[in-house]
């Protein structure tokens, strides 16, 4: 159980880490946040329980590394089309001779010096590597992306997927709706992670069909609505 966090703010962060959810993922692809508001956000999270994911601006191995470097527990890669994109992904979160991630003990995931050696030793092993299906290219190499040794999971990005099969933002489309099954399938047959956005009212419905990663809400588009519908029922109730 999880959600979005696009405010690029550590009180939101700490809010709804400290509502209980059991994962935040911190956008730093169409969220307007640079690596120092990751740190915050990450150090606000991290007095909770909750476990702080990031998502990517793009498959670029040195955003990758800095973003590891903060502390976070794993990264979602957007826009992973081909086997080729999905082993340079997990190379970028990986140390030798797993990958090509610069190693260095001095940043905060590594305790700033103070605990390198054991961050160095785990975090291969520990850190979640997920790429997201946002395109039929990608779902057509589904099958060889799965294959890809060290990667984790795969998150459905259902608005751009529908978008880049033609249906702007329609993901409710019967032809995207048939990909997407077919994904899922792929993807649980492969026994990798399966993530995707939805709402609580759908969870139990994912989580039959096999999902084990759901995003519920975001921090700024929850705040939105909540605000909209704040003025719609003071006019209800006032007349005004």
């Amino acid at each position: 159980m999880g959600a979005w966090l696009q405010l690029a703010s550590p009180l939101t962060a700490e809010i709804m880490a400290s509502a209980g959810f059991d994962w935040l993922m911190i956008d730093m692809e169409h969220a307007p946040g640079d690596i120092l508001t990751l740190v915050s956000q990450v150090q606000a999270i991290s007095s909770t329980d909750t476990v702080p994911f990031a998502r990517a601006p793009w498959n670029d191995a040195v955003i990758i590394k800095r973003i590891l470097d903060t502390g976070v527990a794993g990264v979602l890669i957007p826009s992973v089309n081909t086997p080729g994109e999905a082993e340079k992904a997990v190379s970028a979160c990986k140390y030798p001779p797993q990958g090509n991630r610069g190693v260095a003990g001095s940043h905060r995931a590594a305790g700033f010096g103070q605990e390198a050696v054991s961050y160095l030793e785990s975090a291969n092993d520990e850190t979640l590597v997920i790429t997201a299906i946002e395109t039929p290219m990608a779902a057509d190499n589904l099958v060889d992306i799965l294959s890809v040794q060290e990667l984790d999971g795969i998150f459905i990005g259902p608005m751009d997927l529908a978008s880049s099969m033609g249906h702007l933002g329609n993901p409710g489309h019967p032809e995207v709706q048939a990909l997407i099954s077919r994904i899922e399938e792929r993807v649980l047959d492969a026994g990798k992670i399966l993530g995707t956005t939805t709402t609580p009212e759908h969870a139990k419905e994912k989580y039959d069909r096999g999902y084990q990663m759901l995003m519920l809400m975001s921090d700024s588009v929850s705040l939105a609505s909540l605000a909209r519908k704040t003025i719609s029922d003071f006019e209800r109730y006032t007349g005004n």
